[in-house]
């Protein structure tokens, strides 16, 4: 099920009690330590599935990044699009019967921003759950080559008299040749002394595109093009919108088809970003709501990159109320995503896509594509 957890049922004394069970996949039988909630602990597995395979990163189970590497790439992205149309159904009482397609790249070393956790001179990331730190000894399967060569950078001189102990959470960014270190939980303000020491630019140039601290960018290096390829298709016209535009990956392809682009996006740095990666459009730096109440002109293509928490109430009936002829959402959770679509009910779901920006994790990001008069 969605969250990266195995709905299980219990045996013995407590038997026919529903638990959600972690690290676990269709017909195993498990042994697990039950708490008062409905989350459980993983002790052993009893019987596997044929599909089992061995995890290849040592603190898989403990840390708490990832959650499929015990299950082979492909059957995590048959599960993920199964999982995504049963949260359309469940969620926002879509039964859509189409055909979903998936895109994949690697399924290891493929991001390349990655957030780890300092304590008592320790670098890594928290169990599951928990506060707990996991510590990275080695490297990260999943982070990029150069992310990992800056995390081993980070773990040789935690020590070192220069690093500031009042660090909690460190972020790496990489294009591969330069990094960019952003410091995201401390106890007081960072020196300058220190981004210099590691080495760290102040704006990443990623692929063309000015990435500065705290501006979002795309995690997964392989996929950034065909997530912007998917998205767009062949959407072209005179006037187009880009909800929570980031940096500008998809308003930079829109502005090659489109007379007219109006990029909205409400961080500050992602906004600076926007304005120089994408100049010939019209940059609103602005909450995408207050936007959208302030405009009368329907456009003809509307793309929406919402965060986790998803459009809303407030953005899908301004959408609805400007109707667009067409709408593309770009969605990283399939439940937030249901209940959008649920409120845009004067459109039909054209094509749904799922592309696994994130392997061996169950989060999952799904394109789909609106269309009115079908």
């Amino acid at each position: 099920m969605y969250g990266g957890e195995g709905l299980a049922r219990l045996e013995g004394s407590d038997a026919g009690r529903v638990v959600l069970a972690p690290f676990v996949l269709p017909g195993e039988l498990a042994r697990v330590e039950i708490g008062e909630g409905v989350h459980a602990n993983l002790i052993a597995i009893a019987e596997p599935a044929p599909e089992r395979v061995a995890a290849p990163c040592p603190i898989f189970a403990r840390c708490g990044g990832c959650h499929y590497q015990h299950a082979p790439y492909e059957f995590q992205l048959a599960r993920k699009a199964e999982i995504l149309r049963e949260q359309l159904r469940r969620v926002g009482k879509i039964d859509y019967q189409g055909e979903i397609g998936v895109i994949s790249g690697p399924p290891f070393g493929y991001r390349n921003r990655s957030q780890f956790h300092v304590a008592n001179g320790r670098i890594g990331y928290l169990a599951a759950r928990s506060h707990e730190l996991v510590p990275v000894t080695g490297e990260c399967p999943i982070s990029s080559p150069r992310v990992n060569q800056a995390l081993a950078l980070l773990r040789e001189r935690l020590n070192d008299p220069k690093f500031p102990r009042f660090v909690r959470e460190i972020e790496v960014f990489s294009n591969e040749s330069e990094v960019q270190i952003n410091v995201l939980e401390s106890d007081r303000p960072v020196a300058r002394a220190f981004y210099e020491w590691m080495g760290s630019v102040t704006a990443l140039d990623y692929a063309g595109f000015r990435v500065s601290p705290r501006s979002f960018f795309q995690v997964n290096r392989f996929l950034a093009d065909a997530l912007a390829d998917s998205a767009l298709e062949n959407a072209e016209g005179a006037a187009a919108l880009d909800l929570y535009a980031g940096a500008g990956l998809f308003a930079r392809r829109m502005e090659e088809r489109f007379e007219h682009v109006t990029a909205v996006e409400s961080g500050s740095s992602a906004a600076r970003d926007l304005e120089f990666n994408v100049p010939g459009a019209t940059i609103e730096h602005a909450r995408v709501e207050d936007y959208l109440s302030r405009l009368d002109k329907t456009p003809e293509f509307v793309l929406a990159d919402p965060p986790r928490s998803g459009l809303g109430k407030i953005v899908t009936t301004h959408l609805a109320r400007l109707a667009p002829p067409r709408i593309t959402i770009v969605s990283c959770d399939p439940a937030t995503l249901a209940r959008d679509l649920a409120a845009l009910s004067g459109y039909t779901i054209e094509r749904v896509t799922m592309i696994d920006l994130f392997p061996q994790t169950y989060h999952i990001e799904s394109i789909v594509h609106l269309m009115t008069g079908l």
